[in-house]
């Protein structure tokens, strides 16, 4: 067990919940990110998961999918019900519709097992530095695009017809990515790195979901969008707009 006093975290270091029914891969997990100056707290189940986010408020969660009682997917569900404390998936399945599932469902990344320490490190610090966003935009805090939406970068939400949208940190990363280039096409390559990280230049699918989630937030009609534009085989284009004055 971790000998760092409850509610306390090692310097620089982050509180990390490993989710898993295996006590042989919590062992692994725990004395590789223990290296590296993480404080590991542990969970069996689902259930048990859910207690120790409310109580403990852990940085990152390592979330097995396969668990008895209450599985990956289920808890997550519940979880993203209050939280969007970020989550890495961990799944013995290589299937892409299992993947793509999770992060419907409010995960922000997976790894399948096995994995190598060098990388569960690497998705952990891309997860932790999407979350950690700087909050607002070059030119104001909050920027009108049109008469029905704004963005107020302060709060990570979007303003549509009056109505406050929250968005999930990778959300925002994207939509601001997209805005700081309005008006241009940003290639798929460009924001797997600006947003995910270079590491992630492969995984094309995570742009065409979270372009989805993001359209269905701000876009009236999702499927005919007015706002985040496909330029196929190539990327995405936010619509130019005249930069106006705050609200």
């Amino acid at each position: 067990m971790s000998k760092t006093l409850p509610g306390t975290t090692p310097r620089d270091g982050k509180r990390i919940l490993v989710v898993d029914d295996e006590p042989r891969m919590i062992g692994f997990i725990r004395m590789n990110l223990e290296l590296e100056g993480h404080q590991v707290v542990e969970a069996h189940n689902g259930l048990e998961a859910l207690e120790i986010i409310r109580t403990q408020l852990p940085d990152v969660i390592l979330l097995d999918v396969m668990m008895p009682e209450l599985d990956g997917f289920e808890t997550l569900r519940m979880l993203r019900e209050f939280s969007s404390i970020p989550v890495i998936m961990l799944t013995a399945k290589g299937d892409e519709n299992d993947k793509v599932y999770g992060l419907e469902l409010g995960a922000d990344d997976y790894v399948t097992k096995p994995f190598g320490p060098r990388e569960l490190s690497s998705r952990i610090k891309a997860v932790m530095r999407r979350a950690e966003m700087p909050s607002t935009s070059p030119d104001q805090a909050v920027l009108k695009i049109d008469d029905r939406l704004s963005v107020d970068f302060n709060q990570r939400e979007v303003i549509v017809q009056g109505e406050h949208v929250k968005l999930r940190p990778t959300e925002y990363r994207l939509l601001y990515h997209l805005i700081e280039n309005a008006g241009w096409t940003v290639p798929h390559d460009q924001l797997l790195a600006k947003v995910w990280g270079y590491e992630y230049r492969d995984e094309a699918h995570y742009v065409r979901l979270y372009v989805n989630y993001l359209r269905e937030k701000v876009e009236e009609d999702p499927s005919n969008p007015h706002y985040i534009l496909t330029e196929r085989g190539v990327g995405y284009r936010f619509v130019n707009f005249r930069r106006n004055q705050p609200e």
